[in-house]
């Protein structure tokens, strides 16, 4: 068995991890993404390793780095998004990345250039380790993901191969091999505006959305909660915002809400939508005035479903991974069944490439006002990660 901890060391992947943390990249930031891709390009070049573009959306840009084996194994990719959310009201410096308390604080820590450090060092120990390599490790640092995963989804339209992937989520020594798939929906509902004080002169669109609601958690919720799957958890649905109407003294003549929708293996986009369908033409054959439309949200993703991820339990992905993570946690791993939609499905469902979602940090910390990853958690997954390629690229 290699050991890996030999060719790299806690210092390089500490000041990795804090210099892409240091670099700006979300939906608000001048160029996005731009900056950390031309890191990521720097690094991978200074470091002897083969780094490419992918060009995108204007000066947007996949990175991509290869190491190239003697290619006559199996091909892995490491995924991870460059893009983070916007650090909103952090408590913390959201750009320091300041070592404290065995963690490295800052936005994308663990969502996610934490994990993009770990893989990236994992390519440079197995490069240095000298060891013979039958396959390939291809990583893609992609951009938009926390918005509509532009990035993903240029690489599964480009034809990239490989024979497995790695997307590398804050996953805290779990992994996961399913999750649901996702939609965001609007349903606006129409109504006629009247003075408050002669409503009977208006059709009330909020009344109207209410009994909608009312409907939907009675015949819909119900079915929804007797579904369930093994490896991704219920269907589920969420009323994420509801708004309507003009002012206190004027019927409301619109009312709108909108709704986050999981579903799962035995459902698609087309019954998601039938269901909400179905209960809309209920209501207007009992209620002549009762009128809304469903809108598919467009802002949920560019043009690609984003469909549920479901992985076969035995494939060779999903085996090194679990190995990997045996060998260096020393425990059977937990699987991962609720957690939220990722770029893996693409991979999955639009490049045929059997993926499984597992990287350093817990997704507790993403997001958040203090957002951190503990510095354990990417050393060992720097390891991991070299395991799943020592398995799957047979390293030897």
């Amino acid at each position: 068995m290699i050991d890996y901890k030999k060719f790299f060391s806690e210092e390089e992947l500490i000041k990795l991890t804090q210099e892409l943390v240091r670099i700006p990249s979300h939906k608000d930031a001048e160029n996005r993404e731009k900056e950390v891709a031309e890191y990521i390009y720097k690094f991978s070049k200074e470091n002897g390793l083969e780094v490419e573009y992918q060009e995108v959306d204007g000066l947007r840009k996949n990175v991509i780095v290869n190491l190239k084996g003697e290619g006559t194994g199996k091909t892995l990719m490491f995924n991870g998004h460059m893009d983070t959310v916007p650090p909103y009201n952090m408590i913390i410096h959201p750009y320091g990345g300041e070592v404290k308390d065995g963690f490295i604080w800052g936005r994308g820590t663990s969502d996610m250039k934490g994990p993009i450090a770990s893989m990236l060092i994992a390519m440079l120990a197995i490069k240095r380790s000298h060891k013979s390599m039958k396959g390939n490790i291809i990583f893609t640092g992609v951009l938009g993901e926390e918005e509509q995963s532009e990035g993903t989804e240029a690489l599964v339209k480009s034809n990239i191969k490989a024979d497995g992937a790695i997307v590398g989520e804050p996953s805290n020594y779990e992994y996961a091999i399913g999750h649901r798939g996702l939609e965001w929906i609007e349903i606006k509902v129409k109504g006629k505006a009247a003075h408050g004080g002669v409503p009977h002169l208006g059709i009330n669109a909020i009344s109207k959305t209410a009994k909608l609601i009312l409907r939907i958690e009675e015949r819909l919720m119900p079915k929804l909660a007797e579904r369930d799957n093994e490896y991704m958890g219920p269907s589920v649905m969420n009323f994420g915002r509801i708004e309507g109407g003009s002012q206190p003294s004027t019927v409301a003549d619109w009312c709108s809400i909108k709704i986050d929708r999981r579903y799962i293996p035995g459902e698609s986009v087309d019954s998601v939508f039938k269901e909400l369908e179905d209960i809309v033409l209920e209501l207007k054959e009992e209620d002549r005035e009762f009128d809304a439309e469903i809108i598919r949200m467009d802002n949920n993703f560019l043009t690609l479903d984003h469909l549920y991820l479901m992985t076969d339990p035995e494939d060779p992905i999903v085996i090194a991974t679990k190995n990997a993570l045996i060998q260096v946690i020393g425990e059977k791993p937990n699987l991962t069944r609720r957690r939220g939609w990722t770029d893996a499905a693409l991979l999955s469902n639009f490049g045929n490439i059997p993926t499984v979602v597992t990287g350093p940090g817990d997704i507790s910390y993403s997001h958040t006002k203090d957002e951190r990853i503990p510095i354990k958690h990417l050393i060992d997954y720097v390891e991991i990660y070299c395991r799943i390629a020592e398995e799957f690229c047979q390293i030897q």
